[in-house]
């Protein structure tokens, strides 16, 4: 009895398929993130606003004031939600996504914390009672800028390579 193998297309798409499964069906998970090198630091300055009532204030003297901000990569999938008070600096110190600037916000002063809630949508609220929320959270803004050269911070929330992304927009004045 002789035995054939599949035909070569009929093997890549085996192929193709495994690897799609391999990576969570998500063919951008490994694309690179823009880097920003031209952002200044008077541009930063001001409130940024997010879903759910999450603001968040960078002053010019590098402090800051958080309020309902979510954590950031896993942590997202906790559900706590910090405000209180901290600092925070623009930098370009490389991280795992991309060698540009960003913003990094540390939260020293916690002054209140709480639970997502359920959205609108009806979509129901992440599991509570995995980790507490932290005294103190380190987060890493990553920058990128619209059509119309408008500014936008941004960080991965849950598995981060899912590339799920927590945007904040800058209020106009």
């Amino acid at each position: 009895m002789r035995t054939t193998s599949p035909a070569p297309a009929a093997r890549i798409a085996a192929l193709v398929a495994c690897l799609l499964v391999l990576v969570g069906c998500n063919p951008h998970a490994y694309d690179e993130v823009p880097a920003l090198h031209d952002a200044k630091r008077a541009e930063i300055v001001g409130s940024w606003l997010c879903a759910d009532r999450t603001e968040v204030t960078l002053r010019p003297d590098g402090t800051a004031a958080v309020r309902l901000l979510d954590g950031q990569e896993f942590d997202f999938d906790d559900g706590w939600r910090l405000s209180g008070t901290g600092v925070w600096e623009l930098t370009d110190e490389p991280t795992g996504w991309n060698d540009g600037q960003h913003v990094r916000l540390t939260l020293t002063s916690p002054t209140a914390s709480t639970t997502r809630t359920p959205d609108p949508a009806g979509r129901p609220a992440p599991p509570t009672g995995n980790e507490p929320p932290p005294e103190t959270y380190t987060w890493t803004f990553e920058l990128r800028r619209d059509d119309e050269n408008r500014l936008a911070l941004y960080f991965f929330f849950g598995d981060p390579d899912s590339r799920s992304t927590y945007v904040l927009e800058k209020r106009q004045p």
